[in-house]
């Protein structure tokens, strides 16, 4: 009990300081509307071997992608705040609090992750116009995984960010494995109009196993076994990556 309280605390404190700099929202959607509103009428032609024979076919097809890479990108540079506050000595000063270590980080992830999905949000709410349909049922369990995709980027980049600590070191880090990672997913365009030799490299990528979950859910595939096993690799790695960087900042304010 004193684990959820405080984290529900340390949420709520979160929450205020990300409310206070409502700019960070603007910025956030500003590349995410730009691919929506600029790449993806250009994709009927090309989707047209996954079945989209209409302008909205293509948005059901390419928005979970948007969706997907936009909570993996926004979590997996959470890490540079959890830096800042190493260097400014915040952690330090936490010795002293008699609030849970592990909630000084659950606080943390779950404003990351709330943020995501005010993003997610309004990135679906625009999509709409376009002709973006989903059964409430699928979206539902859509954001459900898209909160378990962004809670284990945050966690990979907040065990990043605890190991090496430097946040030039951290951005090139990031980067360098973010593209990958991302491309291999099929956020853009769907693996299946991919060559055999990367469809076989992106089943060890752990986010493609997301996306094609995603885009079965947005699709009204709600019974498609790619949306349980997708939910369940994304699900145990979750826990072993925020089990992880529980206990390596645990470790750094001991």
């Amino acid at each position: 009990m004193k684990l959820l309280r405080d984290t529900w605390l340390l949420y709520q404190r979160q929450l205020l300081l990300m409310w206070r700099s409502p700019i960070w929202l603007f910025f956030a959607l500003a590349q995410p509307v730009t691919y929506l509103f600029l790449f993806a009428p250009f994709l009927q032609k090309a989707l047209l071997p996954m079945g989209a024979s209409t302008i909205q076919d293509a948005y059901n097809i390419y928005v979970p992608g948007l969706l997907v890479v936009m909570c993996f990108y926004t979590g997996l540079f959470a890490g540079f705040g959890l830096v800042a506050e190493l260097r400014m000595g915040i952690l330090e000063r936490a010795r002293v609090t008699p609030i849970s270590r592990s909630a000084l980080l659950l606080g943390r992830a779950a404003r990351d992750v709330t943020a995501m999905l005010i993003q997610c949000a309004l990135i679906t709410i625009l999509s709409v116009p376009f002709g973006l349909t989903v059964p409430l049922p699928n979206l539902l369990v859509a954001y459900a995984l898209l909160t378990i995709i962004g809670l284990m980027a945050a966690a990979i980049s907040y065990d990043i960010a605890l190991t090496i600590k430097n946040e030039n070191a951290l951005g090139s880090l990031l980067n360098s494995i973010g593209q990958p990672i991302a491309l291999l997913a099929g956020v853009l365009l769907p693996l299946a109009i991919a060559p055999v030799w990367i469809q076989k490299l992106a089943l060890a990528n752990p986010f493609s196993w997301a996306t094609n979950s995603v885009r079965a859910l947005f699709w009204g595939s709600l019974t498609d076994p790619v949306v349980w096993q997708g939910t369940l690799i994304v699900s145990v790695l979750a826990v072993v990556t925020v089990l992880l960087s529980v206990r390596l900042y645990s470790r750094n304010i001991r």
